[in-house]
């Protein structure tokens, strides 16, 4: 397995616990690509993701990194902070995703391709 994967469909549970447990023991970072639906998972910075995705052909500015804690429930499980996200071009000046609708596309591409966390 390597340690980033492109997601185009959902992740397994015993995969997504071994890229937990490779780099951060309780979270993995991922990208998503907003345009193109898809998530690179694993490695031990976004920036490795990112590279990952601009490889495959996608743009930067379809790109916003985020961690998943697959041990929290669904309303914390989703962490949209990461250093790829600082981008005063987009309007987002800092490491935290701020807008909205971004986050709530990042929510869904999670959800459908990663898990929705822990149930409560």
């Amino acid at each position: 397995m390597s340690d980033i994967l492109i997601l185009h469909e959902r992740i397994d549970a015993e995969t997504l616990d071994q890229l937990v447990a490779l780099y951060h023991g309780d979270m993995v970072k991922y990208v998503v690509d907003l345009e193109r639906s898809v998530i690179a998972i694993g490695g031990e910075f976004h920036a490795d993701a990112e590279a990952v995705l601009l490889d495959d052909g996608s743009r930067q500015p379809d790109l916003w990194g985020a961690n998943y804690y697959p041990g929290q429930p669904e309303a914390t499980c989703i962490e949209y902070t990461s250093l790829i996200n600082i981008s005063p071009a987009r309007g987002n000046p800092g490491m935290e995703l701020l807008d909205p609708e971004l986050r709530d596309q990042v929510r869904e591409a999670t959800h459908r391709l990663i898990g929705r966390g822990t149930p409560g």
